[in-house]
């Protein structure tokens, strides 16, 4: 999944009062967009230990799934105010936000309504 620079720059102004989203989105830029890429260099840099190179960033995303889904999250990415989504998510999950940025958007990429989906089957 890439992220364009059309897109780095909108983030960048969305985020623009967060260093940590912003070193975020400078580790995206320098992997190219590539979201996987990023993720999992941010990941190493936090001190986890990615196990595959492919498909980690939608593994990693999806242990976050209930949280994003049945919270304010949902609504805030829904709307496009990323923001306010990473900063829930990093606050209620402890997930660091440069992390959470990454989460945030791969899902509003992956689209918040087919992110949540295999949830709401479930219900």
């Amino acid at each position: 999944m890439i992220v364009s620079p059309d897109e780095l720059v909108r983030y960048r102004a969305e985020l623009a009062e967060n260093p940590e989203a912003l070193a975020a989105l400078i580790m995206l830029e320098d992997c190219e967009g590539d979201l996987e890429d990023a993720a999992i260099a941010l990941a190493l840099r936090e001190g986890q230990e990615p196990d595959q190179s492919e498909g980690w960033l939608d593994g990693f995303a999806k242990r976050w799934r209930v949280y994003v889904c049945q919270s304010g999250v949902r609504g805030h990415l829904e709307t496009g105010a990323i923001a306010l989504g990473i900063q829930l998510l990093a606050a209620e999950m402890v997930l660091p936000v440069d992390l959470a940025t990454l989460v945030a958007i791969y899902v509003q990429k992956t689209g918040v309504e087919t992110f949540c989906k295999p949830l709401e089957e479930r219900l």
